[in-house]
This record gives structure tokens, C-alpha cells and sequence, in this order.
């Protein structure tokens, strides 16, 4: 892999870019603690903690509350008081004004997060928001080929390996979860994102 220095050394034409949605788009774990919270009593939580994409790798809890407060999350974005990270919405109505967007996410089904993005991304046409969800992070690098999106925001690090290794461009959106060397693009935000998109 070649070391990238500076996220100044590409620019990205709107229509080259899709987007995971899930650490990306959405304040996932943010939703996450506050049901354990609200509806479990488990008030340790900080998003510092979770150093594991996946949850019972690094939270001392249960396996079957993890499981169904992100079965919670999954169904019922709405009703969970999921919201956008900063910046996110508006960059992506930027994008939109120059091409679809399109987002590619892990989630076993489309309509709870496809609702919640048109309801978020309001003003977006919603024939130019497409939504993959194909249930599992192996497929994504098929799906991206076939809609021809070479970049894609990711916070799932070894999805983003992936990635590169089937001659795509991932872009690391930094989280606690994926820290450690990598010589892929990072960005610390939307704000770092939208400076590097050619609008």
C-alpha cells in the first residue's frame, strides 16, 4: 500500500464517492449508549470506550443486550434518537446538488435507514438518495465496482482493507474504533471530507 502524507493530495469529483452510513452518516454508538442507558440502567458507557468495531470485544456487557439494542437501532432508527454526525447533512446536500448519492451499508435491511436518510437529507430529491444494503461488509467492494464509486467512507478498518486490496479508494472516517497505522486516507470529520471533494 502506498503511505498517503496529506488528505490534501487527492480531490474527489462528487459523482467518484459513496458512503457507509453507520459511524459515517449516522451517530450510531452515540444512539447505542443512550439505550443502554435509558432502558438497561448502564450508565459507564463513554464512545472513548468502544475501541472495537465490534462491541463485546470491548464493552463489558452482555451479548444479548449488545444484540438487541443494535436489533433496536436496526429496525427503528427513529425511534431510537438516531442523529446525523456534525457536518454530515450538509455536506451531503452539497454532493447532491451534483450527483446522486449513494450509500453503501452493512445493514441486513434498507427501509428503516433509507426513511430516515430521506427524512435527514430533506430538500434531496428522493430519487437521487440509493440506498445497498447488502447484510454483510464482504460485499460491499462488489457493490461499489458495479455503481462505479471507487471512493467510499468507511469506519469499519478492515472493510476499508479490503477495499484497497480489490483496487478501490477507501477513506477512514476516524473513530475510536479504528485507530492504529494505516496507509489509507483519513479524515477526522466531514469538514476534512468536504475540502477534499472538487464541488
Amino acid at each position: 500500500m502506498k503511505l498517503h502524507q496529506k488528505n490534501t493530495m487527492i480531490k474527489i469529483k462528487p459523482h467518484q464517492i459513496a458512503f457507509d452510513i453507520d459511524g459515517v452518516v449516522a451517530d450510531t454508538m452515540s444512539s447505542f449508549i443512550g439505550i443502554a442507558k435509558k432502558e438497561f440502567g448502564i450508565n459507564s458507557i463513554r464512545k472513548e470506550q468502544i475501541t472495537s468495531y465490534w462491541l463485546e470485544e470491548c464493552l463489558n456487557i452482555p451479548e444479548d443486550i449488545i444484540g438487541a439494542i443494535i436489533n433496536r437501532i436496526l429496525a427503528d432508527p427513529f425511534g431510537t434518537a438516531l442523529e446525523p454526525l456534525p457536518g454530515a447533512i450538509e455536506t451531503l446536500k452539497l454532493i447532491a446538488q451534483h450527483s446522486p448519492l449513494y450509500f453503501v451499508t452493512a445493514r441486513p435491511i434498507r427501509e428503516p435507514i433509507e426513511e430516515w436518510l430521506r427524512q435527514k437529507l430533506a430538500g434531496v430529491s428522493p430519487d437521487k438518495i440509493k440506498i445497498e444494503a447488502t447484510g454483510q461488509h464482504s460485499l460491499k467492494p462488489q457493490v461499489l465496482k458495479e455503481i462505479g464509486r471507487p471512493y467510499f467512507l468507511e469506519d469499519h478498518l478492515e472493510t476499508c482493507h479490503a477495499l484497497y486490496e480489490h483496487g478501490l479508494k477507501p477513506i477512514v472516517f476516524d473513530q475510536p474504533w479504528n485507530q492504529g497505522k494505516t496507509p489509507l486516507y483519513r479524515v477526522h470529520g466531514w469538514g476534512e471530507l468536504k475540502a477534499m471533494l472538487e464541488l
